[in-house]
């Protein structure tokens, strides 16, 4: 092999045998290559040989072209020696192979080789032409595409830059900038395009040399500091860059690049943050937002704002919107899950780098659908996404709500698996659909070239035809659990180009096996999971690929692979401490678990301390080995403890730490600031300012000043040695000589950060008759709509002494100055009240003297009226010992703080009236004697404390006086009475006297003192002493007239007395006596039967009288009897089973009137219960009977009747001694008259209006009274029911007359007659009608004739027959018959004629 000496020799001419020898290379090269196809292709071991030129083959293929593409496009000429150096080691490494092909040794092969040599000859030169004039054409397209690509909008290959020129100078600006076509250029200044024809000649120049843009400006004035943009614009797109110039004059140490003025001008306002974002305790499903405000508007928001999770960058999405507006930033998440727990953080852009602010989002886990469910799992994540299977983890929840977890739930749409118990934290999902192959995207590579442009080459284009695979290789356990094996291994090479399955085989060590293992769908990718192994033994597997010419051979068997045991879950780590934060926040620190990637994170717990409960702090797992815990109480104490997570699960926990009590860390100072001038001699000042805003949570031990004459260049220090005032007085200085002044604030943690210098103070006396400022401007007690000015006396009083003070004030951001009294103010503090709750105000202090008003004190900073959370009072009280006090505690006050405490704002309370003890965290100030002198306002205010913490109070007379009362209640002690003595009877007689007073201890005394002489426990009287319920009672057995008098219970507890006395004499013992000998009497008759219930009446609603009663204490042999006037009742009822007794009275009435008893006895004695009804008793049953009487009538009725029309309504009972009844018509009380009758019946009653008229028509009321009970009923009989109603009664009058004035027999006539023959009958009867009717008599239903024997005589109404001489003929049915013009009656008679000595037939019958 020859290589060229140098790379000198490239593209120099080569003789013709370096071209002989490259076309034999190129030959051997393309033989060898031949032969490797030819042996994949060979299918035995001999098979003839045949070349076909690759335009007959398959053209070329798409390797080819892809190659030949990219060589052309990546290197247009190859150096030859390279080229010779590239076949001449492919040749060494075919070679060395082994990778050569032999010959048959035979004539005829060789004829054959050097037929095909020819061929191969001809085929090479064929087939070279053809590749480059594809690659030419490709090229050519190639070209074309990228000409057509070339049409796109402008961008500037090099921005603008800012500038910062001296006045008088010219500026250059410029910039370069592409596009196709090239843009049109517009330049702007302020965005107001710039017109070089409207300014003087020659002041703007503007330029533009193929794609160079520049804008010249001579001789810039201060005018010409500006913003300048130049825009592009094309028919793609356009595009914008711009600058800032500076146009300076000589300004000092203020001139320059580093300067503030270019800074701002360069990079907009300084944008400050105006509020802090605090921790978010945020739940599961619901939304959460961070806010922050800023001082000055963000230009360009999008881009100078951005918010971060955990060091993340957040955009918008679904869930969470990024929003800006009126100068606030907000983030906000509509629906939370545990993933967006984390530290957030905003940074915005400033001239002085980016600010930032951070604050921690916790999210807690959702209220459980099940008491005692855990919390939901986090972090799901998907791996070795395959076409078979993929791998889901996921980090146990931190809060398992007391209860172990037992297993795991997934779910997603139609998907849903359930995971075996235990701890593990990854599962394997099978069935899923993925979509594409990810091992088929590491098949592809992709060259770039151009600008942007890539070729994608696949390396199946690379594959030969293979027909049959060959093994897989490297088979082995990528992931090995308690429950499964995932088994991997390498795709066969070569593999060929169709598409391969799997079949895995595995083999129990020891057994010389191989089983096949089945799936339920073939397996394509080079992984699998194995699920179903046993455990405790080991297992080999090989793999074999299959394609749809055949199958492979089996590959090499995997290492040995067993089950892996269940993991054991990380222990806890070491070395757990708690440090101060702040006034809500414990830091902590821990030394990290080495576990390398199975450890997870870490959970935090907290208690307080003295609880047994532990809280979760957070629920997403913390990757840092340190933490800040917000979100806690200040002044309260903690303990925390930290437990690893890993896949195992949640491990024990740490050891807790010890309690520390939640208050801000010791830290340096911030800078002191606002300095003010307070009195200036003539080589001397005294300077005052304001204390640090942050004081590091400790005091202030002093301040160390520096001063700088403006004459000289450095800094020197005023004093050495701290300065615990913020007052100072300078001496030595220069009059006349400007100074300026910093300082720095020193606590026990050092010396603070240095203040910006003050303002340039002149040194010249001041001599004006006005005062110098007031200083020390502090705000107190601010609430909602009020807060408390106190201030210091300037040091400079001028012409005269001070005689007040003016205080003005005004809103934030505004300019005019307010008075807050449009009087001056003697004293040196002030309320200021009715300010506006929610605005900041800011306030500052003149002082006044006989010339008039002084210089301002320097402004307040502004202070926000509000009631904040928490804020505490100070609290008035009495304690143990019963001495009067007022109270102050504040948790949040640092360690070296100080209770200052003043009376009516003049100073420290006299120290003769009042005791001050001061606790950690609390002040008390105890009144030594209160009197009239202790009356007035108490304050207090904590030093050293970076918020204002203070308080007042105003004790008053009245309060006072009620404070004394408790004092003196708690120093001379009373053991306080619940209940005085009270008298109870007990079942059998006793009498129990007994009081309540409040628990006492058990060495409680007591005396009871009966008539002055003390008692103690007897069998007549016993005594009971309960101290732990405070209880003391006496029982008296049997309660006799020695049991008369006064008892008196002297008790004593410790300082604690009370003396409780009962009187029992006179009437009240009498009383007492009878009751207890009643109640020993009612306790001996239940003894035997007796009645459980006495006897009582009841009224039911049919208006029956029952009296009943109740028996109890029976047996089979008791007797029950009822007695009425003392004779035994046989009606009365009773019920051995329910032991009841009745008596039914239907009607009550004045028979049942008298004394009802009912008796029970047997063997073991007898009672009995009387009822009285007489007098009060008796009318109380008639008053209820007539009430159910009242309320059982029905609404009154219309009837017609012959005399008129009659209203009338049914009752159950009515009584006319007991009830009363009111007729109304149109409200007017009715009376009875001629026309108007009224009356009452047992069922009834009625009204009737006698020959009805029109003025009869209205409404009628009918008022039923009975006793308490009234009740009215209504009816109206006008209209149509006045008309039925009369129209009945004509028609019934009608009926009336014809029945009166109608022909009919009244009377006489006897139904059967008997008579002996021979003698004569006479029959009379009376008759009436009007007229007089006709007569006549009937026989048989046969007129009769009267003749002979037959005579009819008629006197007036009497008509009479006469038979003369009966004989039996004459027996039969006689009628009387009279009829007129209203009617006609018949009277009927029948005569039985008997002969002498017969009897007649009626008697017979008799």
């Amino acid at each position: 092999m020859t290589l060229p000496h140098s790379p000198g020799s490239v593209g120099a001419s080569q003789p013709p045998s370096a071209i002989q020898v490259h076309r034999l290379e190129h030959r051997q090269e393309e033989e060898q290559r031949e032969e490797r196809q030819h042996s994949l292709r060979m299918g035995s071991s001999v098979r003839r040989r045949t070349f076909r030129s690759r335009e007959e083959e398959h053209q070329f293929s798409a390797a080819d072209y892809a190659l030949a593409a990219a060589l052309a496009l990546t290197a247009s000429s190859e150096l030859s020696w390279e080229a010779q150096l590239r076949r001449q080691t492919s040749a060494v490494e075919l070679e060395e192979r082994g990778q050569k092909r032999v010959g048959f040794g035979n004539d005829y092969e060789r004829t054959e080789i050097g037929y095909l040599s020819t061929q191969r000859l001809l085929r090479q030169r064929r087939d070279w032409k053809a590749l480059g004039q594809w690659t030419e054409e490709k090229i050519r397209k190639a070209k074309e595409l990228r000409e057509l690509c070339s049409g796109r909008g402008p961008w500037f290959w090099i921005p603008l830059r800012s500038h910062a020129v001296w006045e008088h100078t010219t500026v250059l600006l410029t910039c370069t900038v592409q596009g196709s076509p090239p843009p049109q250029v517009t330049w702007y200044k302020n965005d107001v395009r710039i017109d070089p024809r409207l300014f003087p000649a020659g002041k703007y120049r503007i330029t533009n040399n193929y794609g160079l843009l520049s804008l010249e400006i001579r001789r810039c004035t201060m005018e010409d500091s500006a913003t300048y943009t130049v825009k592009v614009k094309n028919a793609y797109g356009q595009a914008s860059s711009f600058a800032k110039v500076l146009v300076r004059t000589y300004l000092g140490k203020e001139a320059g690049f580093d300067s503030e003025i270019f800074k701002r001008s360069l990079f907009g306002a300084s944008v400050e943050f105006t509020s802090v974002l605090k921790p978010i305790f945020a739940r599961e499903k619901e939304p959460f937002s961070l806010s922050c405000f800023f001082s000055d508007d963000v230009l360009d928001a999008e881009q100078n704002i951005q918010w971060f999770q955990d060091g993340r960058a957040l955009r918008s999405s679904g869930r969470r919107q990024i929003l800006y507006a009126d100068r606030q930033a907000s983030l906000k998440v509509s629906h939370a899950h545990k993933e967006d727990e984390g530290l957030y953080s905003i940074q915005v852009s400033s001239p002085f780098g980016p600010q930032e602010q951070r604050a921690y989002v916790f999210v807690r886990d959702a209220a459980a659908e099940k008491p005692g469910a855990p919390g939901s799992p986090l972090n799901v994540h998907c791996l070795n996404v395959s076409r078979d299977c993929l791998i889901l983890t996921w980090a146990p929840p931190s809060d398992t709500r007391g209860n172990p977890i037992t297993g795991y739930s997934i779910e997603r749409g139609w998907l849903a698996a359930a995971h075996p118990p235990g701890e593990v934290v990854s599962f394997l999902l099978y069935k899923v659909v993925v979509t594409g192959d990810h091992d088929e995207v590491q098949r592809k590579t992709e060259i770039p070239f151009d600008l942007g442009s890539k070729i994608t080459i696949s390396m199946a284009d690379f594959e030969e035809t293979v027909i049959i695979p060959s093994p897989p290789t490297n088979v082995h356990a990528s992931e090995i659990r308690e429950a499964y094996v995932v088994l991997s291994w390498e795709e066969p090479k070569p593999r060929g180009k169709a598409p391969l399955t799997y079949a895995l085989e595995k083999s129990v060590i020891g057994s010389g096996t191989w089983e096949a293992i089945s799936s339920e769908h073939p397996v394509k990718s080079p992984r699998f999971a194995l699920l179903n192994l046993e455990k405790g033994k080991s297992y080999v597997f090989r793999v074999r690929a299959m394609n749809q010419y055949g199958m492979s051979d089996p590959s090499e068997p995997s290492e040995p692979i067993a089950l892996r045991g269940k993991t054991a879950t990380l222990p806890p780590p070491a070395q757990v401490q708690a440090f101060r934060d702040t006034q809500t926040s414990v830091s902590l620190t821990w030394d990290p678990v080495n576990a390398g990637a199975e450890l997870l994170g870490y959970y935090i717990y907290s208690r307080e301390a003295g609880s047994s409960e532990w809280q979760t702090v957070n629920n997403k797992p913390i990757q840092d080995r340190r933490f800040t815990v917000p979100g806690l109480r200040t002044g309260k104490e903690y303990e925390f403890c930290v437990k690893s997570v890993s896949e195992a699960g949640v491990g024990e926990s740490s050891a807790p730490t010890e309690p520390i009590r939640v208050k801000q860390a010791l830290a340096t100072p911030s800078a002191p600031y606002d300095f003010a001038l307070l009195h200036c001699g003539k080589n001397e000042m005294i300077i005052g300012w304001k204390p640090p805003k942050r004081r590091g949570g400790g005091k202030i031990l002093g301040y160390f000043l520096d001063q700088h004459d403006s004459e000289e260049p450095d800094w020197h220090p005023v004093n050495q040695q701290p300065v615990p005032s913020r007052v100072c007085k300078i001496s030595n200085l220069h009059e006349g000589h400007f100074y300026e002044f910093r300082a720095r604030a020193a606590n026990w943690a050092g010396v603070g950060e240095l203040s910006a210098p003050s303002s340039l103070f002149e040194c010249k006396e001041w001599t004006m008759p006005q005062p110098g400022p007031p200083y020390d401007v502090q705000v107190t007690e601010v609430r909602a709509t009020s807060l408390m000015l106190q201030w210091e006396p300037p040091v400079y009083t001028g012409a005269g002494p001070v005689t007040g003070y003016r205080i003005s004030f005004q809103e934030e951001g505004a300019e005019e100055w307010k008075q807050v009294t449009p009087d001056s103010i003697s004293d040196t503090h002030f309320r200021v009240s009715d300010l506006q709750t929610g605005k900041r105000y800011v306030f500052q202090v003149q002082a006044v003297n006989s010339a008039g008003l002084g210089q301002p004190s320097m402004p307040t900073d502004p202070v926000l009226l509000e009631d904040k959370p928490g804020a505490h009072e100070i609290q008035v009280g009495v304690d143990e010992e019963g001495q009067i006090y007022l109270a102050f505690e504040a948790p949040e006050a640092p360690d070296d703080s100080e209770f200052q405490w003043s009376k009516d704002y003049q100073g420290p309370p006299d120290p003769q009236r009042v005791q001050v003890k001061d606790e950690p965290n609390k002040s008390k100030v105890i009144l030594k004697e209160p009197g009239l002198q202790d009356l007035g306002t108490y304050t207090v205010v904590v030093t050293d404390a970076d918020e204002d913490i203070s308080a007042s109070h105003t004790l008053t007379e009245e309060e006072l006086d009620k404070l004394k009362k408790l004092s003196h209640e708690i120093r001379n002690p009373v053991i306080k009475l619940i209940s005085g003595w009270n008298v109870d009877i007990l079942e059998q007689g006793e009498v129990r006297l007994w009081l309540e007073v409040e628990k006492l201890s058990p060495a409680a005394e007591l005396h009871l003192i009966f008539n002055e002489k003390e008692i103690f426990s007897s069998p007549n009287r016993k005594i009971n002493f309960d101290r732990e319920k405070g209880l003391v009672e006496v029982i008296i057995q049997h309660l006799s007239e020695d049991d008369k008098g006064s008892y008196t219970a002297q008790l004593q507890d410790g300082k604690a007395k009370n003396q409780i006395t009962l009187a029992l004499v006179d009437d009240d013992f009498d009383q007492l006596l009878r009751k207890a000998d009643a109640k020993r009497r009612d306790w001996k008759r239940k003894q035997g039967p007796y009645f459980q219930e006495p006897l009582q009446w009841k009224v039911t609603e049919d208006c029956q009288v029952l009296l009943t009663c109740k028996v109890t204490n029976t047996k089979k042999e008791t007797r029950f009897q009822w007695f009425f006037q003392k004779r035994e009742a046989p009606d009365g009822q009773y019920d051995p089973q329910t032991g009841e007794g009745l008596i039914c009275i239907e009607e009550l009435s004045k028979e049942d009137k008298g004394l009802y008893r009912a008796v029970v006895s047997d063997d073991r004695g007898e009672d009995d219960t009387v009822l009285d009804l007489t007098g009060e008793a008796l009318d109380a049953i008639f008053t209820e009977l007539g009430r159910i009487g009242a309320l059982s009538a029905t609404p009154l009725k219309i009837q017609g009747t012959e005399e008129g029309i009659r209203l009338f309504s049914k009752v159950k009972y009515y009584n006319v001694e007991y009830m009363k009844t009111t007729w109304f018509h149109k409200d007017k009380r009715l009376e009875s008259g001629d026309r108007i009758r009224a009356g009452t019946t047992l069922d009834e009653i009625w009204l009737h209006v006698l020959d009805p008229k029109d003025s009869d028509k209205g409404k009628y009321t009918l008022e039923i009274a009975a006793g308490k009970e009234v009740r009215q009923l209504s009816v109206d009989l006008s209209g149509q029911a006045f008309d039925d109603a009369l129209a009945e009664h004509q028609r019934l009058k009608a009926l009336a007359i014809i029945e009166k004035n109608r022909a009919k027999v009244v009377r006489g006539l006897p139904d059967v007659a008997t008579i002996m023959e021979d003698k004569t009958l006479c029959l009379t009867c009376i008759v009436s009608g009007d007229p007089a009717p006709e007569i006549s008599w009937l026989k048989n239903d046969q007129p009769v004739t009267f003749l002979d024997r037959y005579r009819m005589d008629v006197k007036g109404a009497e008509v009479t027959i006469t038979i003369e001489k009966v004989n039996s003929e004459d027996s039969g049915r006689y009628g009387v018959f009279v009829k007129n013009k209203y009617g006609s009656e018949t009277g009927q008679v029948t005569i039985s004629v008997f002969k002498h000595g017969d009897e007649p037939k009626g008697l017979n019958k008799m």
